[in-house]
């Protein structure tokens, strides 16, 4: 009788001292989105919302719409580069015909462990862009890379002026 009082002491006393690790807090840093902002490229210091802006992964259909001077994306984790089509009016009905411009970002990942519930972050370093007008007439005039390695999202990372 005495073993077994015992050893249901010290069973309490282990599990109560053990804390959860599958839980992931909010406020864990995660792989970073790349954050970048538009501005006018007559007017450099004024931000500027591009008409009809979607944004798509080179050989996707399925893409995102913004209606903002300030957008992120994600780039991919399992190679160290990404390509995406930038399209301008897109759907817009008018006289102002679709227009499309392509940006590839090149970057070295970087894999961190964060913990056993969160898992992996990967953080980019080295970033660089190219620029590929896919149209007769590009609507991007000019891209500024503001910060090469993406750790967070606080700040923009590029400025497109167009």
């Amino acid at each position: 009788m005495k073993k077994g009082v015992l050893f249901i002491l010290l069973s309490c006393a282990l599990f109560s001292s053990c804390e959860r690790d599958d839980i992931c807090a909010a406020t864990t840093p995660i792989t970073p989105l790349l954050v970048i902002d538009f501005f006018d490229a007559e007017n450099p210091s004024e931000p500027k919302v591009p008409n009809g802006l979607f944004i798509a992964e080179e050989g996707s259909n399925i893409g995102l719409a913004f209606t903002s001077a300030s957008i992120s994306l994600p780039l991919r984790t399992d190679v160290d580069q990404t390509r995406y089509n930038f399209f301008l009016n897109f759907g817009e009905e008018g006289d102002t015909p679709e227009n499309v411009d392509q940006l590839v970002f090149n970057y070295l990942r970087q894999e961190e462990f964060v913990s056993k519930a969160c898992g992996f972050r990967v953080t980019y370093q080295g970033l660089q862009d190219e620029f590929i007008p896919l149209a007769d007439n590009a609507w991007i005039a000019n891209i500024t890379i503001l910060d090469a390695t993406i750790e967070d999202e606080t700040e923009a990372h590029i400025r497109i002026f167009h």
